[in-house]
């Protein structure tokens, strides 16, 4: 587990997220490397650091969440923002949303969800989305009990440039 330097426990005991800076770099990148390692995401560790560099710089593309089990950083979540017609205004995509697997089924992720929920509220964000493999019962079950509702008759497309 990493211990999120310079906070004391028990001042973390109370968090679920904290929004991560450029300074966390070094604790955020082996979550992001675990997570894309685990959903077969393949990229340059300079790419890495770079895009997740690039997002905690600049708030306007979004935001990284750090999420917390005691006072052990477990996980994170980041969001991408965008504008909609359809949706009236400011959203969100939960781009990329990660618990070590020692830390899963503790509630960790659904306290995660409900703060950014909050958070992108308080942001003027009006939708979020996300993606979720159809074969993940848990994950599909976590987003549901969220709030998020599936949209079975649109299918995400993507044309990379």
């Amino acid at each position: 587990m990493i211990r999120f330097g310079g906070t004391s426990p028990m001042s973390a005991m109370n968090k679920t997220i904290e929004k991560a800076t450029t300074e966390q770099l070094g604790i955020l990148l082996p979550l992001v490397r675990a997570f894309h390692a685990h959903e077969g995401i393949a990229m340059s560790e300079a790419d890495r650091d770079s895009v997740t560099r690039r997002l905690l710089a600049d708030p306007t593309w979004g935001r990284i969440w750090l999420i917390f089990d005691g006072a052990d950083v477990a996980g994170y979540i980041a969001i991408c923002t965008g504008f909609s017609i359809e949706f009236r205004g400011n959203d969100a995509f939960v781009d990329e949303f990660y618990v070590r697997p020692e830390s899963r089924g503790r509630g960790l992720g659904t306290r995660a969800l409900q703060r950014v929920r909050i958070e992108a509220k308080a942001l003027g964000i009006r939708a979020l989305h996300l993606e979720v493999d159809r074969s993940n019962l848990k994950a599909r079950k976590l987003y549901a009990n969220a709030e998020f509702e599936a949209r079975e008759d649109y299918m995400l497309m993507t044309s990379l440039l």
